[in-house]
C-alpha cells in the first residue's frame, strides 16, 4: 500500500508541473488521430520533458501525453504517459510508448462529470473519438479491458455506454462492465465500432458516417441530448 500511495504522489506532482495541451505536440498527435473536440480537456496535459526508462541504466527525457486518473471525487490517484514523435505525429520510438503509475483499479481519466449516463471505454483516443461526436456527454477511459471491467459507479448512474473494442479482451470487459452495471440496477448499452475501434471509425470513415453509426445505437433520449446536430 506504500509503494501504491508513493506512485500516486508522484502521479501527481507529474500532472501539477505539466502544462496544457494547447499549441503542444500534445495537440498535434490528437489532431493527427481525427479527434478534434479540444475543448474543456482538463484532465490532460503535456509534459516537454517526462522521464521514460529504457532500460535500468537509460533514462530519456521525452515529449509525453499525461493524463490524470481520477477516483469517484475528482481526487488524482494516478497518472497516464504517453510519449510522442516529438514532432507529435504519432508515438515515440519506443517498445512500450504507454505507460500508467499510481492507483488505477475501478478509476480513469474523466472527461465531464458523469451524473444519471455516461460512455466508459478503455483508450484515452477510443474515447475522445466518441466524445468528438457526443461533446456533451460524460465519459471516462479506463486504460485498459482489465480496468474497464472493474470500473467504480457513481451511485447517480442511471445509464452506461460501453464503447466496445472488437477484440476478444474487449469483448470480454464489456460483458463483465455489463454484467456488473445491470446487477446494480444501471441500464448498459454497447456501442461497437464498424472496424477495430472507434478511433479507426473516426479517421477512416470520417466523422460523418461514424456520428451516424453511434446515432442508431443511442437510446432514443440520448440522440438530442447527446449527439451533435450535424450527425
Amino acid at each position: 500500500m506504500q509503494i501504491k500511495a508513493a506512485s500516486s504522489d508522484s502521479a501527481r506532482r507529474l500532472f501539477a508541473m505539466s502544462q496544457p495541451i494547447p499549441g503542444t505536440s500534445a495537440e498535434t498527435y490528437l489532431l493527427e488521430r481525427g479527434i478534434i473536440n479540444l475543448d474543456d480537456l482538463d484532465g490532460l496535459r503535456f509534459h516537454p520533458r517526462c522521464f521514460y526508462r529504457r532500460s535500468d541504466t537509460i533514462v530519456v527525457p521525452w515529449p509525453a501525453l499525461i493524463a490524470a486518473v481520477t477516483d469517484l471525487n475528482g481526487s488524482i490517484t494516478g497518472a497516464h504517459r504517453t510519449w510522442l514523435d516529438r514532432l507529435g505525429v504519432g508515438k515515440a520510438p519506443f517498445d512500450s510508448p504507454r505507460r500508467a503509475m499510481g492507483d488505477l483499479s475501478g478509476k480513469g481519466v474523466r472527461f465531464g462529470v458523469a451524473a444519471d449516463v455516461m460512455a466508459a471505454g478503455e483508450g484515452i483516443e477510443t474515447v475522445l473519438s466518441v466524445r468528438s461526436l457526443l461533446p456533451r456527454m460524460p465519459m471516462i477511459a479506463a486504460l485498459s479491458s482489465a480496468h474497464l471491467a472493474t470500473l467504480s459507479f457513481s451511485p447517480t448512474l442511471r445509464r452506461i455506454y460501453v464503447l466496445r473494442d472488437n477484440d476478444d479482451a474487449g469483448r470480454k470487459a464489456t460483458d463483465c462492465l455489463v454484467e456488473r452495471a445491470t446487477a446494480s440496477g444501471i441500464e448498459a448499452i454497447v456501442l461497437a465500432p464498424q472496424l477495430g475501434d472507434f478511433n479507426d471509425d473516426l479517421r477512416r470513415l470520417g466523422p460523418e458516417a461514424s456520428g451516424h453509426a453511434i446515432r442508431v445505437q443511442l437510446s432514443p433520449p440520448d440522440v438530442g441530448r447527446f449527439l451533435t446536430p450535424s450527425n
